[in-house]
């Protein structure tokens, strides 16, 4: 970073072509494009397939907004399908019941680093003709059978200063298709191929080499930081026993974003339990993402996911970033077998 400023030349350039390049080689694609948030990738990647008015995108009903949002920004329709019990994503076996005459995408997300079922989702999208943009924000690393998330469809990305991998803000998209890498690389840089030659309406969504020279030596970093991740939360599923604990199947590699624990009853007090212990807490997220003020006007119509709604009122995420200490996982592990 300090050879960026250095430089001078700060705005996109060799370091974000570098870190494109890594990212690429991580998640096994031929291309990587970063942009300025996971949120700026969800909306060029709906953009670049041609996705806007009148059309509908399957997507999980219990995830961050920005899912939701970049559907909306492009003027097409978020349909809600419930999750699973045991991983907090997308029911893959709910998805065909949602899929009508408008629907063009299913974009499953990869909640706190667990894969979806990418090869039955896959296969509902061959069926029906429909496109596959995986929300990736949270899960780099992340592999269901031993393939990368982000390589299934098309990937995006969050580099947002909490994520695994991180450049304080930026995102990024993956794919193997060469017209859809060079679309995307317009909408990002104002419709351009050749500067002030405007061939299509983009935007500013470019990430800055200062952004990427962070990324880049994150990235590097990024075999230590699941390895740690992985480590953490084996010793918690082992040792943790008075809460519900997130499991993972055979064939499923976990990238421990969050490690996210359920409480069936009672969570605000367990909540200030484990603060008053000096255990850090998260809750994502409080409210279903078809309850949220933003989408009063879709016309949704009375919509009941049964486990979305079970899940938002049960969920805590406690620390599983990769500097805790044994002494750290001790407490924790202490502090919440007490609840």
């Amino acid at each position: 970073m300090l050879e960026v400023l250095s430089s001078g030349l700060l705005a996109q350039g060799p370091r974000t072509a570098a870190l494109e390049a890594k990212f690429a080689e991580v998640c096994g694609t031929r291309y990587a494009v970063a942009t300025s948030s996971g949120t700026t990738a969800l909306h060029i990647s709906l953009l670049a397939h041609g996705i806007g008015p009148g059309d509908e995108v399957i997507t999980s009903a219990f995830t961050f907004f920005a899912s939701i949002s970049s559907i909306m920004y492009t003027g097409a329709k978020p349909v809600f399908v419930d999750v699973e019990e045991d991983n907090f994503n997308i029911d893959p076996y709910q998805i065909e019941a949602a899929i009508t005459p408008k629907t063009k995408a299913i974009m499953p997300v990869h909640l706190y680093g667990y894969p979806c079922e990418m090869d039955k989702i896959l296969e509902i999208a061959t069926q029906y003709g429909l496109i596959v943009i995986e929300d990736a924000a949270q899960a780099i690393g992340a592999r269901f059978k031993n393939q990368p998330v982000g390589s299934f469809g098309t990937g995006c990305f969050s580099l947002y200063a909490t994520k695994n991998v991180m450049s304080g803000e930026g995102g990024m998209i993956t794919t193997n298709d060469d017209k859809f890498n060079q679309l995307c690389r317009m909408i990002r840089n104002h419709g351009m191929q050749q500067r002030y030659y405007h061939d299509i309406l983009g935007y500013n969504f470019r990430m800055s080499d200062i952004h990427a020279a962070i990324g880049l030596a994150q990235i590097g970093r990024l075999e230590w930081f699941s390895d740690r991740r992985q480590s953490n939360a084996s010793y918690f599923n082992q040792q943790i026993k008075s809460v519900i604990t997130p499991k993972v199947k055979e064939g499923y590699t976990h990238a421990w974003h969050q490690f996210t624990i359920r409480v069936p009853h009672h969570r605000d007090e367990a909540i200030k339990q484990l603060n008053d212990a000096e255990i850090g807490t998260g809750v994502f997220y409080p409210v279903p993402a078809y309850r949220q003020k933003p989408v009063s006007h879709l016309e949704l119509g009375d919509i009941h996911l049964p486990i979305t709604e079970r899940m938002v009122n049960e969920v805590i995420s406690i620390p599983v970033h990769p500097l805790l200490s044994q002494d750290d996982l001790n407490t924790i592990v202490t502090e919440v077998n007490k609840l």
